[in-house]
């Protein structure tokens, strides 16, 4: 009989083969895919044909040969696969996975309820001796690994025990599970290795955590068994707290998870860290839909990253808990639903899956006593001393609640003009930049993040020249701003004049009033008539000079500082479906968004979020159903974030609840081109920027549309361009009748049916103002585990600085081409160290790899600005676009900044060079570089990016 039940115990599930190292990542379930995870971790297809030969196989060792022609036996085994089955398709009616064991459970519990009592006990009678030979071949095992290093551990209470080997095995192997070339033993070995007697027992399960990351720059997937291993640490910390149990492993979380949700509510809520609110919710329901397998899904520097600057805390201990964390998020955006249980499950599932990522202030924020969930804050400085410093107290209030703020300070007269009121000289802008840097460094985002603000100043005032040398770390530091960002408000005369070799005249705002406020051919009408004015000394602070001139200054500040970025004024304001209600004086920190904004009445709000490129594709390409159902979804829980926001000033509340705008992104674009086998140095990856935002701006619309008809129009909708039926797409037009056609070259080809879309939009109305912008996703990236928002690739390997420590990244893309060819070995990862992450010197690398892995300072900038161009045609705001180079000159400097203003870009961000990023080389396999520190590891080789002033800003999200 045993051996008959053994051989139906080996056919209740399959071995399929583990998923490639191109996704490292447990692959998501098809809908409604049922897969079982067998013992030795690998996961394979539910097939119920394999449960009807093992329950057949268990009759005939307890009846006979004669069992198998039984048509009661066929009848039984039958119904009772199909109960089995449906039992599971109820439990997950989306897919998920199921342990052998589980089925095994429900086998027995099937056969119990159908009174075949002694096919059961058979069954259970065999599954107890075989797991008695499971646990003592483990023994074995465990015996071999520990060998002479066997150890006591002191625990939390202080007193001193044998360290429970089994335990440590089994997190190890769990962690281990479904993944590809990582090795659970080696992990063993090498930690009780550098084990001791009397170590405390949370000192072990950290050095677990220390020696597998070490791993990481050999193997990407140990990045997944790292966040594995550090998960059982934070799932103790947190459980003790909650005194729900004292340690757990991952597959007991199943059933803990819902006792965890609702323990953790209720003294979220006694301790004043959660809206009281959230206990109203079924919490039965929301704990049972939680999925505990989801927390697989993280990368190390994901989870990390969640436990050090998301999770809540009491007293300093986390007691929060991943899939805890994304219910506790979507809780909060469902809050005013009316089938609110159901919301909250629909935004769980596509936040806990990442294809979709709320911005970090919702993270932290959602759920909360004030929950500021808005991501950015627009503002205008008026030309006042009791408006300058109104305007700042406000810098503070919305950098307490982890807002990121763009200031317009181009309203404030500049040095040298007059002051009627005390008969004396304005100093200019300068000196109040330098209290705004100051408070954006005292008050930094609730103690979570860096305070972030970036000053805007159109290019005719007065003070343009002193602005510009902000950064510099030169000259008189009382006129330097170290800390803050900065950015030019470029018209398009400006560049005009500088394409023509023309003169530039700079005003003090207090004499051209209007100019501010005015775009397109009224601003170079305008601008014109005070220059004439200038000329017959009507206007008394004023400078004339060539345009190439300050052309050149603005670019060698950018190039020596990296500040101040080009914005483009006119692009944003003709191109703004908003333009009837008022002027786009300023972008925002990061540059992605384009809202009008009025001093002392309307500070403008954008709530962000970003969908996950990578997780839409199959089977090399773009799943447009799966991308309209997760576009739907966020951006109904967008606008749910103004209604539900804590806005810090009442003007900022005014602004979002009568405009309503929204910004959904993208990220994971390079992993998405990577998926393709596309370059990103290439024509593909120019058309595939372009469809892919064309679908997330038709799907995004459409939903705006949508919300519109349950919800009603946004206050100001009328007159907008929307109610004029002209789309991101038409607004084109716009800028090129405007700027004049030998000043612009835009593609507009479209591949979707927008007639339709149009008309409805008309008809229907916009729930939402403005509703897409790409922005960085520096950290909301890092926690899903892709490349961020639009950028090319880093490096293919270095070390990551922020907040959290350092971290190793590897490209996983790059490892599994390598490893296809042969090619992945230790040399191979010190050539990359030696080489900072190429492949470009390294002779046998095939060039097609070059070409694919080539990084962000390979790649040339004019394919950056072309997929940028390809993108913003579909866009009502803006992008956040980093351009690189890796050997930056006035030439290359001026051809690429206009090229992005003849491509018709709004917005251009960071400049990042070679030069400032190259680290020092020193010995390679020193095992180093993935110590996490405060300084860089002493002879790390990789790229180190550094901590602000990179493409790693983390200010918006």
């Amino acid at each position: 009989m045993e051996t008959e039940v053994s051989k139906a115990q080996q056919s209740a599930a399959s071995t399929q083969t583990q998923h490639s190292d191109a996704s490292p990542e447990i692959q998501a379930n098809k809908p409604g895919e049922l897969r079982v995870i067998r013992r030795n971790g690998k996961v394979t297809p539910y097939d119920d044909s394999k449960i009807e030969v093992a329950m057949t196989k268990a009759f005939l060792a307890v009846e006979g040969g004669n069992a198998a022609a039984s048509s009661r036996v066929h009848e039984t085994v039958r119904q009772l696969t199909k109960h089995i089955t449906e039992a599971f398709e109820r439990r997950m009616p989306g897919g998920g996975t199921i342990h052998i064991e589980d089925i095994q459970d429900q086998v027995e519990l099937a056969l119990m309820r159908n009174s075949e009592q002694k096919v059961a006990r058979a069954y259970v009678l065999y599954r107890n001796e075989r797991a008695k030979e499971r646990a003592a071949r483990d023994n074995d095992k465990l015996d071999a690994l520990v060998g002479d290093n066997a150890v006591t551990v002191t625990g939390a209470d202080g007193k001193e025990k044998p360290l429970d080997v089994q335990r440590l095995h089994t997190v190890v192997v769990e962690a281990c599970k479904n993944l590809d070339d990582v090795d659970a033993d080696q992990i063993i070995k090498d930690t009780m290795r550098n084990l001791y007697d009397g170590v405390a027992l949370s000192d072990v399960y950290q050095a677990l955590v220390m020696t597998a990351r070490t791993m990481i720059e050999v193997e990407p997937n140990y990045s997944y068994v790292t966040a594995r291993l550090l998960l059982d640490n934070i799932r103790t910390e947190a459980l003790r707290e909650l005194k729900v149990t004292k340690r757990a492993t991952q597959s007991e979380m199943t059933a803990i998870y819902p006792q965890a949700f609702k323990a953790y509510l209720e003294l979220g809520v006694e301790h004043e860290l959660l809206s009281p609110e959230l206990l109203s919710f079924d919490l039965e329901k929301l704990g049972n839909a939680i999925q505990a397998d989801r927390d697989l899904l993280f990368t190390y520097l994901g989870i990390q990253t969640l436990y050090d600057r998301y999770f809540i805390h009491k007293d300093e201990v986390r007691i929060e808990l991943p899939q805890v964390f994304w219910m506790r998020v979507s809780m909060g955006l469902a809050i005013n639903e009316e089938n609110r249980e159901e919301r909250a499950i629909e935004f769980y599932n596509i936040l806990s899956t990442f294809h979709y990522m709320s911005s970090t202030p919702t993270l932290f924020n959602s759920g909360t006593l004030r929950p500021q969930l808005s991501s950015c804050y627009l503002t205008n400085v008026p030309d006042d001393l009791e408006g300058i410093y109104g305007a700042i107290k406000d810098n503070a209030l919305l950098s307490k609640f982890a807002g990121g703020l763009g200031n317009d300070w181009t309203p404030v007269r500049g040095l040298g003009a007059y002051i009627k009121g005390t008969n004396g000289k304005s100093q200019g802008v300068v000196p109040f930049l330098k209290v705004a840097n100051d408070t954006a460094v005292a008050v930094n985002q609730g103690g979570k993040r860096k305070g972030a603000v970036c000053a805007y100043l159109e290019t005719w005032h007065i003070d343009i020249e002193e602005f510009l040398e902000l950064r510099k770390n030169t000259g008189d530091d009382r006129r330097r701003t170290h800390d803050m960002n900065s950015a030019n408000w470029v018209p398009d005369l400006f560049l005009k004049r500088v394409s023509t070799d023309g003169e530039w005249t700079l005003f003090s705002p207090d004499e051209v009033p209007d100019l501010h406020d005015l775009y397109g051919k009224a601003f170079e009408e305008r601008y014109e008539y005070y220059e004439e004015m200038a000329k017959y000394g009507k206007i008394k602070t004023a400078k004339t000079m060539q345009a190439k001139d300050l052309w050149r200054k603005m670019l060698s500040m950018l190039f020596e500082t990296g500040h101040p970025w080009i914005t483009f004024k006119d692009p944003c304001n003709l191109r703004s479906p908003q333009q009837h209600a008022g002027v786009v004086h300023s972008s925002n920190l990061c540059t992605e968004i384009t809202l009008n904004t009025k001093a002392g009445e309307e500070i403008a709000v954008c709530n962000l979020g970003s969908v996950n490129l990578p997780k839409h594709m199959v089977d090399g390409k773009l799943d447009t159903e799966q991308l309209e159902k997760t576009v739907t979804t966020a951006v109904r829980m967008l606008d749910n974030v103004i209604d539900i926001n804590f806005y810090p000033v009442e003007t900022a509340r005014k602004s979002n609840m009568r405009h309503r705008p929204v910004g959904l992104g993208m990220m994971g674009f390079q992993d998405a081109l990577y998926v393709q086998n596309i370059a990103y140095s290439s024509e593909d990856a120019v058309t595939f920027a372009d469809n892919a935002m064309e679908a997330i701006s038709y799907y995004a619309i459409k939903a705006s549309t949508d919300l519109a008809e349950e919800r009603g129009t946004y206050e100001t909708f009328a007159g907008s361009l929307w109610s004029q039926g002209i789309l991101p797409l038409d607004s084109i037009q716009k800028l090129v009748e405007e700027r004049g056609e030998e000043f612009i070259e835009v593609d507009t080809s479209s591949t979707m049916d927008w007639d339709s879309l149009r008309e409805r939009v008309q008809k229907v109305g916009m729930r939402n103002s403005n509703v897409m912008a790409i922005a960085p996703t520096a950290t909301i990236s890092n926690i899903t585990g892709v490349s961020q928002s639009i950028e090319p690739t880093y490096q293919n390997l270095y070390v990551k600085s922020n907040l959290s420590g350092e971290f190793t990244v590897v490209n996983p893309y790059m490892v599994h081409e390598l490893k296809k060819r042969g090619l992945w070995d230790n040399v191979m990862v010190n050539d990359l160290k030696y080489y900072e992450g190429s492949l470009q010197a390294i002779d046998r690398i095939p060039q097609e790899l070059k070409d694919l892995f080539a990084n962000a300072f390979e790649i040339e900038p004019k394919w950056l600005v072309e997929s940028a161009s390809r993108r913003q045609k579909w866009i009502d705001q803006a992008q956040s676009l980093n351009l690189y180079m890796s050997e930056p000159s006035g030439k290359k400097l001026d051809m690429v900044y206009r090229m992005a203003w003849f491509r018709g870009l709004k917005t251009t961000y960071y400049l990042r060079s070679m030069g400032a990023t190259s680290t020092e080389k020193s010995t390679i396999s020193d095992g180093k570089l993935n110590a996490v520190s405060s300084a860089a590891p002493v002879g790390s080789t990789a790229p180190k990016a550094c901590a602000i002033d990179e493409p790693d800003c983390e200010a918006c999200q």
